[in-house]
């Protein structure tokens, strides 16, 4: 009974199911477009329908329930329920009418099927006679095409049931290369895969006549709505408890699923794959952890932020409770800011992405805008922000791992020419000064790292502008660590050039304005009615290196005094209350939502790294906690989204729904926040040359400790602060011997090494 769905993501390689605390949800395999394995509705009323869903029925009562509470609702103050989400799993209980019931859920390793394994124990003195149904409903692959053409798609749809499978063919008659299976290892007495029958007319998930009859009818689905549902009889003595496993999952040739099934029949092999998966997961997370005096920064940083950048490094934008994943796939600007967060995690699978990033740019140095994770095809382009990303994400990763190779790698364009990754760098700094309006600032293009803000033709951006500042410094520092110098000389020119166009022309004064109409006029200004001050272009400023010290202090005191609130910073002030055929879409939300000065979440981060960087400490943790998502638990019905992990915005001060959050999960907000956090707060943070600490922490604060695994070495950094200073080093051990600076050299890999040190300049 949450505020809204608070949902997991099931599943860390190919197959997805995204998974409600009500057992809502849906799955699909490598593509949430073109692989859709079950079917979802959105705006459904009542919401978070269909699901992976199954039912008991008494035969002697004919009373019948859920076992995740949806589809049928019972009474709460009866009806005993609770959901408990893990990493890769989610386990939901329940306690009915003298019924314990305990149902998890789990995507296995190195397999393309979910598992549902429930436990059935019976509470009472007497012998129990219950009927166990499971539900599925199936999409008919092509998620676009099952929710548009109905003409067609009602009369495709194909499954049948043998040996306690059932089999979802649509479409395989013709294309033979993907089905999908719904399995049981219990006796299965009847079976349905026609979903009209096993609901009945005018009735839905809450009420199907197959449950409510106690048998179902052995229907077989030829066109209309092809569904999986199992009907098992079970007789429970006092006390007994009956362990039921059912797998869902896919295939490409008819016959190799037989294996598969018969491995997951066996309760023995499920455990061991539970326990398998637990274990990835701490594998993954242990390689870096924190204590701190903060326990909920301990928990976000930890577990569940971690668990989030995974998440988004998997599937971008493409599918969540938000995304219908029909629109959209992996985003060239979002997968390269994803990789920020968990490059520690699992490098090789991030150099792997970025060669797929990369083989989306176009020759010219600009890049589509997102990929197919099928095909691996681009579509859209145009943003004059996107390419640009892909020199921080490349850097970060030969920061982390020390591979420089990386960089001389030959990696196609979308047209099928080569050329290195640094030349893919370069091109994509030459695309940004080929394209330059009246003031020298970058076009905008169809939009910024804002999509929203669309300006007519002639725009221009300065955030973009002070991005290329930042983005031709890390091109400049790894070019002269590969000992190109006379390169890198040249980037760094291109970086100060640029900087003082911004300075010359950008500066409004107090803070920096964000962007040029078409018109060449200022948005983002004291002369604007609305609109006035725009959060990025003062973040950017401060971490592009662009502002001096008074301007990056007055910048970031506009931002505190006009745009911070107890919920977070909005993105601009104030909001627009018209239409605007110059600034664009921005101004088509109403006021507080989205773009239009909501608190949207992912530029965030991109403010406490500035305070960082300032030597704010109190400040950026102010900021910090001000979004963390495990602040939010006690304000659940305001915030509605789940208290574990990022979302995407917060509706702003000038909303009547101030503090509302929506589209969570899949956001940069996740990965910004990880980098915000470990490596400027924290400080600790990779170097091409070494480990560097520089932490920028409250004065509160008296120690903290940061265990990291660092190109094949753990070093455990011990950070005392008995001056309760904000920032600033005053010695660092390594294994005990004094060293001076905050960079650790690379220390011997496959050993422990110990670090302390203590702050106070």
């Amino acid at each position: 009974d949450t505020p809204l769905p608070w949902i997991n993501y099931l599943g860390a390689q190919q197959y997805c199911a995204l998974m409600s605390n009500t057992a809502g949800g849906y799955s699909f395999h490598i593509d949430p477009r073109e692989r859709r394995i079950l079917r979802y509705r959105y705006n459904s009323v009542p919401y978070d329908r269909p699901g992976r869903y199954l039912y008991l029925r008494d035969a002697k009562t004919q009373k019948y329930w859920s076992l995740s509470w949806q589809p049928t609702q019972h009474d709460l103050k009866k009806y005993k329920y609770e959901c408990r989400h893990g990493l890769g799993y989610t386990k939901i209980t329940s306690h009915y009418e003298g019924i314990e019931t305990e149902t998890t859920y789990f995507v296995p390793l190195n397999a393309n099927l979910e598992i549902w394994k429930v436990k059935i124990k019976n509470l009472g003195k007497n012998v129990r006679h219950l009927g166990l149904f499971s539900y599925a409903e199936f999409c008919l692959w092509d998620a676009f095409n099952d929710m548009t053409d109905f003409q067609y798609n009602l009369n495709i749809g194909e499954a049948t049931y043998k040996n306690g499978t059932i089999y979802h063919l649509t479409k395989y008659r013709v294309e033979k290369n993907l089905f999908a299976f719904f399995d049981c290892n219990a006796k299965v007495t009847s079976y349905d895969t026609d979903r009209a029958t096993w609901l009945g007319p005018y009735r839905s998930e809450a009420n199907p006549r197959s449950v409510e009859q106690g048998v179902c009818a052995n229907s077989k689905a030829m066109g209309w709505s092809p569904i999986g549902a199992h009907g098992v009889i079970l007789s429970l003595k006092p006390g007994e408890e009956q362990e039921i496993v059912f797998q869902l999952g896919v295939g490409k040739d008819l016959g190799d699923e037989k294996p598969v099934i018969q491995k997951f029949r066996k309760l023995k092999n499920v455990e061991a794959a539970l326990t398998e998966l637990r274990a990835f997961w701490q594998k993954n997370l242990q390689n870096y952890q924190v204590e701190t005096p903060d326990e909920q920064v301990n928990a976000m940083v930890n577990v569940w932020n971690q668990y989030q950048c995974r998440t988004t490094f998997n599937w971008s934008r493409s599918a969540s409770y938000y995304e219908s994943g029909i629109g959209r796939g992996m985003g060239f600007r979002d997968s390269n800011q994803d990789t920020l967060g968990f490059v520690h995690q699992i490098p090789a699978e991030v150099k792997a992405r970025l060669c797929d990033i990369a083989a989306t740019q176009f020759p010219d140095g600009s890049a589509h805008h997102q990929y197919s994770p099928l095909t691996k095809k681009g579509n859209g382009g145009g943003y004059s922000d996107d390419h640009l990303w892909l020199i921080y994400s490349v850097c970060e990763y030969i920061r982390e791992t020390g591979d420089f190779e990386f960089a001389a790698q030959s990696v196609p364009y979308n047209d099928g020419s080569q050329g290195t990754l640094q030349e893919h760098m370069e091109r994509a700094l030459e695309y940004t000064l080929a394209h330059l309006g009246a003031h020298g600032l970058p076009l905008m293009g169809n939009a910024d790292w804002n999509d929203c803000l669309t300006l007519k033709p002639g725009g221009e951006s300065v955030m973009v502008a002070q991005m290329f500042v930042l983005a031709a410094r890390e091109l400049a520092g790894l070019l002269e660590r590969l000992g190109n110098d006379g390169l890198a000389g040249r980037c760094r020119q291109y970086a100060e050039a640029m900087k003082e166009t911004i300075n010359q022309k950008a500066w409004d004064g107090e803070w920096y304005v964000r962007a040029f109409t078409g018109k060449q006029q200022p948005v983002g200004s004291r002369t604007c009615a609305e609109g006035k001050i725009h959060l990025n272009a003062q973040s950017w400023g401060v971490l592009s290196g662009t502002a001096d010290r008074e301007r990056a202090e007055s910048a970031m005191n506009a931002v505190e005094k006009h745009l911070a609130t107890k919920y977070g910073i909005v993105l601009l002030w104030p909001a627009y209350k018209s239409w605007d055929n110059e600034v664009g879409a921005v101004t088509l939300f109403p006021e507080g939502l989205k773009e239009n000065a909501a608190i949207f979440c992912h530029p965030n981060p991109w403010a406490m790294i500035a305070e960082t960087m300032l030597g704010r400490g109190e400040q950026a943790m102010k900021y910090y906690k001000a979004i963390l998502p495990i602040n939010k638990n006690e304000m659940a019905e305001i915030h509605r989204t789940e208290p574990y992990v990022y979302s995407q915005m917060i509706a702003g001060k000038e909303s009547p729904k101030f503090g509302e959050a929506k589209n969570s999960w899949l956001t940069g907000t996740a990965a910004w926040n990880f980098v915000a956090i470990s490596k400027y707060i924290l400080g600790v943070r990779p170097q091409y040359d070494g480990l560097q600490v520089d932490p920028c922490i409250p004065a509160g604060w008296k120690r903290f400790v940061v265990r990291r695994f660092f190109r094949g070495a753990w070093y455990n950094i011990e950070v005392k602060n008995p001056r309760r200073s904000v920032k600033g080093d005053k010695s660092m051990r390594v294994n005990g011997v004094l060293v001076e600076g905050n960079v650790i050299p690379i220390l011997p890999a496959g050993k422990e090494h110990k670090i302390e040190v203590v702050m106070g300049v």
